[in-house]
C-alpha cells in the first residue's frame, strides 16, 4: 500500500517518496502514442502488437521476398512534425470536401532515417535519387520499388518508412518541375510513384530496419 499526497504531488511508501508528474493528454496527437516530455521519440513495437502486425502486413504484402528478417518496426512520434501535418490534412478536407491519403514507402540509408525523423522529408535532397516526375520527395505504394534506394548499413540493415501522405490533386510529373502546376498538389507516374513538394505534406508513421 502506499499514500497519495495531492497537495505535494507525492506517493509515499514507508521512507520511499516519489513525486508524480502527470501530462496533458493533447487529443490532436494519435491516442496509439505514448506519454513523453520530448518533442521527438522513436518507440519500438512489441512483435505481438496489432499495430505491428498491420505495418507488418503492408509491408509484406509488396515486398515480394525481398528480405529474410525484421529487426524492428519503430513507432515515430515527432509532435511538432505531426500537428504540422495534420494542419495540412485539415486544409485539404476543407478545400476538397474528402481526403484523399495513402500510406506509402520511402526507403532510404539508415542516416538519412535519423535525419528525417528528426526534420522530416527534406525537399533539399531531392536529385539524389532522380527526378523524372518532378523535384520533390518520392514515395510508392510498394515496399519492394523503395527496397532498392534502402541501401544497406555497415551491419546490413536497411531501413524503409511506411509513410502517411497528403495526395490532394495529382497530375503527371516530369523532370522540369520544381513545383507542382497552379492547382496540383502533388505529381505521379499516374500508377504507383507520388511526389510531393511541401514539408508537412507526408509524416513518417513508422520505420522499419530489415536485413
Amino acid at each position: 500500500k502506499c499514500r497519495i499526497v495531492f497537495g505535494s504531488k507525492e506517493e509515499q511508501h514507508g521512507s520511499d517518496v516519489r513525486r508524480i508528474r502527470r501530462k496533458v493528454i493533447d487529443s490532436s496527437l494519435p491516442d496509439t502514442w505514448e506519454a513523453s516530455d520530448q518533442n521527438c521519440k522513436r518507440v519500438t513495437l512489441q512483435s505481438l502488437s496489432k499495430e505491428y502486425q498491420d505495418v507488418l502486413r503492408q509491408f509484406n504484402t509488396t515486398m515480394n521476398g525481398h528480405y529474410t528478417n525484421i529487426v524492428k518496426i519503430e513507432r515515430i512520434q515527432n509532435e511538432r512534425w505531426y500537428k504540422q501535418y495534420a494542419a495540412h490534412r485539415e486544409e485539404y478536407k476543407r478545400r476538397d470536401g474528402n481526403l484523399d491519403e495513402k500510406l506509402l514507402f520511402h526507403g532510404c540509408l539508415n542516416a538519412s532515417s535519423n535525419q528525417i525523423i528528426q526534420e522530416c522529408f527534406n525537399r533539399s535532397f531531392a536529385g539524389v535519387n532522380g527526378v523524372v516526375y518532378g523535384c520533390g520527395v518520392y514515395f510508392h505504394s510498394h515496399a519492394s520499388y523503395s527496397h532498392q534506394y534502402a541501401k544497406t548499413s555497415g551491419t546490413n540493415e536497411r531501413t524503409m518508412f511506411l509513410a502517411r501522405v497528403l495526395i490532394g490533386k495529382t497530375c503527371p510529373g516530369n523532370p522540369q518541375m520544381k513545383v507542382p502546376p497552379s492547382g496540383y498538389d502533388t505529381t505521379t507516374d499516374g500508377k504507383h510513384i507520388f511526389v510531393v513538394y511541401h514539408d508537412a505534406g507526408a509524416y513518417a508513421d513508422h520505420l522499419i530496419t530489415y536485413q
